[in-house]
């Protein structure tokens, strides 16, 4: 079988585990600067299933694709000192406070730019939105098939992707024909840890945004190799509709956010009898815990 050509959709996402005061802006959207950033971990997932295929099938290409500001170049870097071949970053001042709808379009217009694909592979969701659209929601844009909750990638041949899909009550396994999107769960394998080799070939990897705010000392270096120029895109690029980007794009609108801290303030010890249960549920039912 020819090799294939994977899109692994990676996002650079604020850490919610130190969420503080300053995580939203006044108009409802995060406030990226003011968090650490790192990348989305179910996105790790679906870039190990990605380069799993590359293992196991030569020629297959694995590229990144993310949308965000000039930092978020990272990410594609991290994908590079991991085993992918190559990747896209996907940036303008007009991507700003884009909700699901409005990035899974211009993710979708940015692959169509990108060449043919056979696949397409994201994490299920981000941590900073939990909402588990853009996978889907690129599919549909782009008319392919669609598997969500892919745990593994069992088998691919010129035609198809056979995958293991993770249920609530179960697992199933699905046959899908190509070109595909496949999104994947946190109980997926984890991602490999850096090669010491290619972090030392990529540790150079820029776009050309960041080779403008170097200094001079590498600047040599990216025309004898090509493989360290990450590729920029903006609107321009890809050819979108400026109402369908950022907050006009947007029909999704955050009124507030509440940063709740739990503090335990005392401790019940429950006998497992069906009658300390029966107490408990009424309890947290009539404090609106439940229900």
């Amino acid at each position: 079988m020819k090799g294939l050509k994977i899109i692994v959709l990676a996002k650079q996402v604020p850490d919610t585990r130190n969420v503080g005061k300053d995580a939203m802006k006044a108009d409802g959207t995060v406030n990226r600067a003011a968090l650490p950033a790192i990348f989305n971990p179910e996105d790790l997932n679906a870039l190990e299933q990605a380069l799993q295929l590359k293992d196991r099938y030569p020629g297959t290409i694995v590229s990144l694709l993310t949308m965000g500001p000039g930092r978020a170049a990272e990410i594609i870097r991290e994908g590079l000192y991991r085993g992918a071949d190559d990747g896209v970053l996907l940036t303008d001042r007009a991507f700003a406070g884009s909700d699901t709808l409005a990035t899974s379009y211009a993710l979708a217009q940015a692959i169509k730019e990108m060449g043919e694909v056979d696949l397409i592979i994201a994490g299920r969701q981000a941590i900073d939105g939990d909402t588990a659209q853009v996978g889907p929601q690129v599919a549909e844009k782009l008319g392919f098939p669609q598997v969500t909750y892919v745990e593994k990638i069992m088998d691919a041949d010129s035609k198809h992707v056979t995958a293991l899909r993770r249920l609530e009550n179960g697992v199933e396994t699905v046959k899908a024909p190509l070109p595909l999107v496949l999104t994947v769960n946190s109980s997926a394998a984890p991602c490999r840890t850096r090669n010491a080799t290619l972090l030392m070939k990529y540790k150079h990897a820029r776009t050309v945004t960041e080779r403008q705010e170097a200094s001079e000392d590498y600047l040599f270096l990216y025309d004898s190799r090509p493989f360290l120029n990450i590729r920029e895109m903006t609107v321009n690029d890809i050819k979108a509709e400026q109402e369908q980007l950022g907050l006009s794009g947007s029909p999704t609108k955050v009124k507030k956010i509440e940063n709740v801290v739990l503090q335990a303030k005392d401790a019940k010890v429950l006998k497992p009898v069906d009658k300390d249960i029966d107490l408990l549920m009424k309890e947290l039912i009539l404090s609106h815990t439940i229900g």
